[in-house]
C-alpha cells in the first residue's frame, strides 16, 4: 500500500475511502473541491487542509500531488484557464467558426469572468513562471482560438499576433470592468461592444 493510500486510511468520519482515489483522481476532486471553495466565495479558505476535509482523506495525503499551497494555487488557475478554453472552444463551434464564431468566442470570455469571478481572477493573477516555461498552460485553447480568429476573419493584416493581441485586450479589459462594477453585465451589449474587434473588417 502507498504512502497516499495509508494517509487517505488514516482520515476517518465518512470522506472516500482508501480504494476510492487512484493515480490523478485525488488531484482532480481536490482541484476540483478547490473550484468549488472559489465559486461559493469561499476564497479565504483554500489551503490543503481545508480541501483535504472537503475530499475525505489527511493533508497529507494531498502533499504527493501539491507540495505547498502556491503549487494548490497554480494549478486552481491552470484548471480555470482550461475551463475557459473549453467554453471558448463550445461557443466557436456552436456558432459554426468563422466570423461568427469569432464573436462567440469574445462574448464567452466576457460572460466567463462574469459567471466565474473568483475563477477568474484566480486564473490570471499567478504568474505560474516555472510552467509558462515548461511549454504551455491551460489558457492555450483559448488563445490558439483567438488567433486562429483573427486570421479567418482579419487575413489581409501582416501582423495577425498584434491582432490577436489587440482582440484579448478588448475582452479582458471588458471582463474586468464588469468584474469591477464599472459596468453592468448585459450580453447583448457586451456582444455589440465585442463585435467593434471580433467581427473582424470587410
Amino acid at each position: 500500500m502507498s504512502e497516499e493510500d495509508n494517509s487517505v486510511n488514516m482520515e476517518n468520519g465518512g470522506g472516500k475511502s482508501a480504494g476510492s482515489y487512484h493515480h490523478g483522481d485525488l488531484r482532480a476532486a481536490v482541484i476540483a473541491a478547490g473550484l468549488k471553495r472559489l465559486e461559493s466565495g469561499d476564497s479565504a479558505e483554500l489551503g490543503l487542509r481545508a480541501l483535504a476535509r472537503d475530499v475525505g482523506v489527511s493533508a497529507t495525503a494531498l502533499y504527493r500531488h501539491f507540495p505547498d499551497k502556491e503549487a494548490l494555487l497554480d494549478a486552481l488557475a491552470d484548471e480555470g484557464l482550461r475551463r475557459l478554453g473549453a467554453l471558448q472552444a463550445q461557443a466557436w463551434l456552436k456558432a459554426g467558426g468563422g466570423r461568427t464564431g469569432f464573436l462567440a468566442t469574445g462574448v464567452a470570455y466576457v460572460r466567463f469572468a462574469h459567471e466565474e469571478p473568483a475563477v477568474f481572477r484566480l486564473s490570471f493573477t499567478r504568474q505560474m513562471l516555472e510552467r509558462k516555461q515548461g511549454g504551455g498552460d491551460g489558457g492555450e485553447v483559448a488563445y490558439s482560438l483567438l488567433r486562429a480568429g483573427v486570421a479567418q476573419t482579419m487575413a489581409h493584416l501582416d501582423d495577425p499576433e498584434v491582432a490577436a493581441l489587440h482582440a484579448w485586450s478588448l475582452v479582458h479589459g471588458l471582463a474586468m470592468l464588469v468584474l469591477d462594477r464599472r459596468i453592468d453585465w448585459d450580453e447583448a451589449r457586451i456582444e455589440q461592444i465585442v463585435g467593434m474587434t471580433f467581427g473582424g473588417v470587410d
